[in-house]
């Protein structure tokens, strides 16, 4: 299993770069500076009360308001104001390194992969609750044996080409659409991939997985995905 490090310089194809965005204004100012120059970051605002949307733009980012509230809502609105080939996603949480997601980029740019996942590896006390990451290891088993993908992980920070996302017909907007995407993508023909990143402590409360109740939400949410009849491989692709 390959792991990304980050490089100093920043080269290969520009992206923008999707964070779906409710109550993270203690995150947001480490999160965007470590966004990759020349990337766009677009923050989509699900919803904040703590300034997080000002905040944003006032670092730089470009700020889309998606007022129905989900993390699938979050993430498609933030796809359809995207402009660049590739567009990432990821976690607006301090979670991740929006600073490895060039490498991705690059894999998919140079024909690697059509979907690059980023599997996450937690250092630190706090970093995945085990609740969280029970749930996930389930999920993931459920998605080999639905899909044959060789995959460990259904984490949030991924890359792909723009047009390959919007081709997939995404409907979920709860949290069932990072598997959607998934699942979607196997169905299509897609190459999907995945590569080790370290998985941090959050800034602040978790919106989801911090709780028992909120992990449950999204396993049923997700597990409804797996229970939806195949998608015609190749249908609705644009390449």
């Amino acid at each position: 299993m390959s792991r990304v490090i980050p490089s100093p310089g920043i080269s290969g194809p520009c992206a923008d770069i999707v964070l779906p965005c409710l109550d993270e204004a203690a995150a947001l100012p480490a999160v965007l500076a470590s966004v990759p120059r020349g990337w766009r970051a677009i923050v989509v605002d699900n919803g904040s009360a703590d300034g997080s949307a000002e905040l944003a733009r006032s670092l730089g980012a470009t700020v889309v308001r998606e007022p129905r509230r989900g993390f699938g809502a979050a993430c498609h609105a933030g796809l359809l104001a995207s402009e660049a080939e590739f567009v990432c996603f990821c976690d607006c949480d301090g979670s991740l390194d929006p600073g490895l997601l060039p490498d991705f980029v690059r894999r998919v740019a140079d024909g690697q992969s059509d979907l690059v996942l980023g599997r996450r590896r937690p250092e630190g006390r706090g970093a995945w609750p085990l609740h969280a990451r029970a749930g996930n290891v389930a999920l993931a088993r459920m998605l080999r044996r639905r899909t044959g993908l060789r995959l460990h992980d259904l984490g949030p920070m991924r890359a792909a080409r723009r047009a390959d996302l919007l081709g997939l017909g995404l409907t979920d907007r709860r949290s069932g659409y990072p598997l959607e995407m998934v699942v979607r993508a196997s169905d299509a023909g897609l190459r999907v991939t995945e590569t080790d990143v370290p998985y941090l402590a959050r800034t602040g409360k978790s919106k989801v997985t911090g709780t028992w109740l909120g992990t449950w939400h999204a396993v049923r949410d997700m597990r409804a995905v797996l229970g939806e009849p195949p998608v015609r491989a190749g249908a609705g692709v644009s390449r």
